[in-house]
């Protein structure tokens, strides 16, 4: 019976472990695709990169997407990250609203970046008295939008009625 046991704990730690190693690869992959794709803009070392909402479109300067991630920084706390790595890597900040949450806009070569950070409340933070970030970043590459209204030659007659 003691064996059955041992044996059920030391599988289900072996369940668990696994998960931790697959997560951390991807983040290690995501990070070298967003260093590839995304070289100029700095990221905080502690950040988590949210798999799903994710999005990356084009290389080089030619870039546009979205990047999600959280942080264990309070959002205080990135936004001196970001105000002293953007300016040492080329990036000018045109535009900032700072409150409960903050956002940033920086330009570099005719691109935007907005960089949206709220507080991250967490139960460990309640506890601890810490509090977290999420990261919401969105790059847009001037001519990643070509037609600027693309519906304007759309048959209204042709699309299927709603209920």
């Amino acid at each position: 019976m003691k064996t059955k046991n041992l044996f059920s704990v030391f599988f289900i730690l072996i369940i668990f472990s696994g998960c931790a190693l697959i997560t951390d690869e991807y983040q290690a992959n995501q990070r070298k695709v967003i260093a590839y794709l995304l070289e100029d803009l700095p990221l905080p070392s502690d950040a988590d990169i949210v798999k799903a909402p994710t999005v990356l479109l084009g290389t080089g300067e030619s870039i546009s997407g979205r990047i999600i991630m959280t942080s264990g920084y309070s959002p205080a706390e990135n936004l001196i990250f970001y105000g002293t790595e953007t300016l040492s890597t080329g990036w000018q900040l045109i535009s900032s609203k700072v409150g409960e949450e903050v956002t940033l806009v920086y330009a570099k070569a005719g691109r935007f970046a907005t960089i949206y950070i709220s507080p991250r409340n967490t139960a460990t933070g309640f506890i601890v008295g810490d509090i977290g970030s999420d990261i919401d970043i969105s790059v847009v590459h001037p001519d990643a939008i070509g037609i600027q209204n693309p519906y304007e030659d759309l048959d209204y007659g042709s699309l299927p009625e709603s209920p």
